[in-house]
């Protein structure tokens, strides 16, 4: 085995360790709750190791004089930590009956030291859950254990890599345990990758205005990395109305050194928007499937959002969603986000006239039917919709291929059979599956056209994928459903003439009826012995 195969190995199960020790909370901490308990000791735990690391790198320097200068800490985007918010100050009070306040202590520290951080970290929070001491102490304990700025075999600090790993981990397994209640802040990965990639953000404004815990950002920023792109070529701007999930979010961000605007406080993206200004080039989002009474029947009826549409009903805020995202995008923006299937085919309420002028516009460009058991907030299958400003013929300065003219045309993807089930209810797609998928919609838009290396080039498949011009979805009554456009895939001929094949089966059902005789008769005279006989 290799290294770095048995280094990944040993991190997995070091990470089912920790999550071990922490599911012990669960006797005296709501299972909503103690996610926030073991996330915010995980960021205290990393940002304790990177300022150790920095004060240590400081002193090797010669620099010994200005290891409490805050200044040198920050340069590096280094959090400074005054004593009683360093990890080792908190593992040698651990045993002690008020390590809740001193855990509670070292967060507000932390905070107050660091202006970036406002708002982001939990605010006695300990103190008020009451948590058994020896349990929160057996917990520290655990996550003392995470070397976060282990170096990789270059020598370079890879703390994104460990943390980041240990965080997805967790706010993936809450999900899972919390069942609806974990949607609320997670996104599963391949649902997040597959936008990044269909989108391709490589350069301007990212936007989520219900941005959970922040996991289409951190996405965003994987895309750039993994296709050598800048990351401070992207500026995040984010909402979040859970006060709660507002600071995971703020800490998912700040473990990974990614700035972001999640505004100055959590708030209702409808009657609060914290970027009211805001014009994105990317839009990626999760929001809250099928949300009712999100207004009021007198509350916002002449908002501008919704300006040259009707207004979205109060009982579900699906089309509110879309106009606030379209309203939201750059004169170029797209946006890529996830919807309850419903939303492709109701006619409630006005809101197939939204869909059918959102048609009309040519604001769709691409729709996806995706495959049920993806998420652990609902085993139904939902729906990813692609909206534009513009599918007029365009260039990029960045690493994004030129786009065709696509005005009049909406593309249909239908990728329900895709998926592995990794459980017994839960399904993922792969790497392949998200690869094939982006790189359809990426040839249809024009992508590959002009390579000379062979590389795809669009065309419809029966059953999979099929571009549909405006006249044909007016013919589907303005549905937007993919299964409708698709068609079923073509059936492979086998080669066997159809009087050879009706001969075999027909064969087959006649000793297969003889069969029944025999079974027949062998129950009849069971029935017999035991005095039940005709």
């Amino acid at each position: 085995m290799s290294k770095q195969a048995a280094s990944s190995k040993k991190t997995k199960s070091f990470e089912q360790t920790l999550w071990d020790t922490a599911d012990k909370l669960r006797g005296s901490v709501e299972s909503s709750e103690y996610k926030h308990v073991v996330l915010s000791l995980i960021f205290l735990k990393f940002v304790s190791d990177t300022f150790e690391a920095r004060k240590q790198e400081l002193i090797d320097e010669g620099q010994g004089d200005y290891v409490d200068m805050v200044d040198f800490y920050t340069m590096r985007n280094v959090f400074y930590l005054p004593e009683q918010s360093r990890w080792p100050y908190i593992q040698q009070h651990a045993k002690q009956d008020d390590i809740a306040v001193k855990v509670d202590t070292a967060l507000h520290t932390v905070e107050k030291s660091n202006p970036s951080l406002r708002g982001a970290l939990p605010d006695n929070y300990f103190s008020r859950l009451g948590l058994e001491a020896s349990k929160l102490a057996a917990l520290i304990d655990s996550i003392s254990n995470i070397d976060t700025v282990a170096k990789r075999q270059d020598g370079v600090a890879s703390e994104e890599d460990i943390v980041g790993r240990v965080y997805e981990y967790f706010l993936g397994n809450f999900a899972a345990t919390e069942g609806k209640g974990g949607g609320e802040f997670y996104t599963p990965k391949c649902v997040v990758n597959l936008i990044a990639e269909m989108i391709e953000p490589y350069q301007g404004k990212i936007y989520d205005p219900c941005c959970g815990s922040g996991g289409m950002f951190v996405q965003s920023i994987k895309f750039i990395e993994n296709h050598q792109g800048n990351k401070k070529d992207i500026s995040i701007y984010g909402q979040e109305q859970t006060a709660t999930t507002y600071k995971l979010a703020k800490m998912n961000l700040a473990i990974r050194g990614i700035a972001g605007n999640l505004g100055e406080v959590p708030a209702d993206t409808f009657f609060k928007d914290q970027h009211p200004d805001l014009k994105a080039d990317f839009i990626m989002a999760n929001p809250p499937f099928n949300l009712k009474e999100w207004r009021a029947s007198n509350e916002l009826t002449n908002d501008p959002r919704w300006a040259g549409y009707e207004v979205p009903p109060t009982g579900n805020a699906n089309y509110a969603w879309i106009l606030h995202m379209l309203s939201k995008l750059s004169a170029n923006g797209v946006a890529g986000f996830v919807l309850a299937n419903g939303s492709m085919s109701t006619n409630t309420s006005g809101e197939g006239l939204i869909r059918q002028k959102l048609i009309e516009n040519d604001h769709v460009d691409c729709m996806i039917a995706l495959p049920g058991q993806l998420f652990y907030t609902t085993q139904i299958p939902v729906c990813l919709w692609f909206i534009t400003k513009n599918k007029r013929a365009q260039q990029f300065t960045d690493d994004r291929q030129h786009f065709r003219d696509r005005q009049g045309e909406t593309l249909f993807i239908d990728a329900r059979d895709m998926g592995s089930m990794i459980d017994r209810t839960h399904k993922e797609l792969t790497t392949d599956d998200i690869a094939e998928i982006a790189r359809t919609y990426h040839a249809w838009r024009g992508e590959f056209e002009s390579k000379s290396d062979g590389e795809m080039v669009y065309a419809d498949v029966p059953g999979y994928c099929k571009t549909a011009t405006l006249d044909e979805i007016k013919a589907n009554d303005y549905v937007l459903t993919p299964g409708r456009y698709v068609g079923a895939a073509d059936v492979e001929d086998d080669g066997v003439l159809f009087e050879e094949k009706m001969s075999e089966l027909s064969q087959t059902l006649y000793r297969q009826m003889q069969e029944s005789t025999k079974l027949d008769a062998v129950i009849r005279q069971n029935l017999e012995g035991l005095g039940y006989g005709e």
